[in-house]
This record gives C-alpha cells, structure tokens and sequence, in this order.
C-alpha cells in the first residue's frame, strides 16, 4: 500500500542517490573523452591534404615501373616533361633498392624509396627543394594490369599546407603527359 511515504531505509535512499550522482559524472567523463576524440579527429581529417589521381597508360605494367625506376629511362622521360631541366643541373639519380635515394628534375626533387615491388608498387618519401629541411611528403604510385594497358593510382599526402594546387599540377605536367609521350615511343 502506497500513503505517500517511502518505507525504504533511510539508507537505501542514499547509496540510490551516490549511485546516480557516480553514474551521472561516469557518464558526463565518458561524453567528454568521446567529444574531445571526435573534435581532434575532425581537425585531423579537415585540415589533411591528399592528391589522387588515377591515369591509365597504353603500356604493360612493368614497362610503366621501369620508366618511373630506371634512371635512363626516367631522364629521358623529365626531358618531355614541362619542368624539364629547368630546375637545376645535377644529373638523374635513381636507386634500385627499398631505401634507396633518388634525385630527379635537376635536383629539384629527391627523397627515397621506401617500398619498390616491380611491376606492381613504388612508394617513396618524396620532396621538393622548396620545402623545409626534413619536411617529406608519401607518395604512392599502385600498377594495376588492364589487359595490355597499365591503370596507375597515385596518392600523395603528408605535404606542406597550400601545397596541393600546385603539387597536382605538376604531377600531370610533368609526370602524367610526359610518360604518355614517353612509352608511346616520342
């Protein structure tokens, strides 16, 4: 029978109320953490910068690694670019192996291969002279087969800010149209 009055313990009444204070501050801490997560993770995801650019070539998928690879070849290749030469002198420096250093357009550019995979992968630490010391960016360079054609993926990320304009440009101008003109035998 209910009068209006609680006949619980006096007790009871209070470890009720510690335990709904104690759940209320769990909860209110656990919101906080989430709320702090997901505001780094935004500011993490809205300020990064990445190129993508998917190009298919008319040449098998090892025949397109080798001209990104080899230093001849790759010579060759930057001739046919806009930039050229115009950069700097130092000659075409390419390294054959994982963690190998390359020096391309003059010197313009360098860094070194961090994953070579012939025929299929190339990822490098890649920089422009421009750029602070110590400041590198990753590029990914994905050969993917299409019958005798080769699609590349491409993705560079971890640029300087502002960069991206710039840097998209130039992988077309001097990397993208040149290849093409390059294994199509110009």
């Amino acid at each position: 029978m209910n009068d209006g009055h609680d006949r619980r313990p006096a007790g009871g009444r209070a470890a009720r109320r510690q335990w709904i204070l104690g759940a209320t501050a769990a909860l209110g801490s656990l919101a906080s953490r989430c709320a702090s997560a997901a505001a780094t993770q935004e500011k993490i995801s809205g300020t990064a910068e990445t190129i993508h650019h998917v190009t298919v070539f008319n040449a098998e998928r090892m025949r397109v690694y080798d001209a990104l690879t080899d230093t001849a070849q790759f010579d060759a290749l930057t001739r046919l670019s806009a930039a050229g030469m115009r950069y700097g002198t130092k000659p075409t420096q390419i390294g054959t192996g994982d963690g190998s250093p390359f020096l391309l357009f003059g010197g313009y550019i360098s860094g070194r291969h961090i994953e070579l995979i012939p025929g299929k992968r190339i990822v490098q630490a890649w920089r422009t002279a421009r750029w602070d010391p110590g400041a590198y960016s990753i590029v990914r360079f994905d050969l993917e087969e299409q019958g005798t054609s080769t699609r590349l993926v491409f993705e560079q990320s971890a640029f300087p800010p502002g960069e991206a304009a710039s840097l998209a440009r130039g992988w077309k101008e001097n990397y993208w149209e040149p290849l093409e003109k390059y294994l199509a035998g110009a």
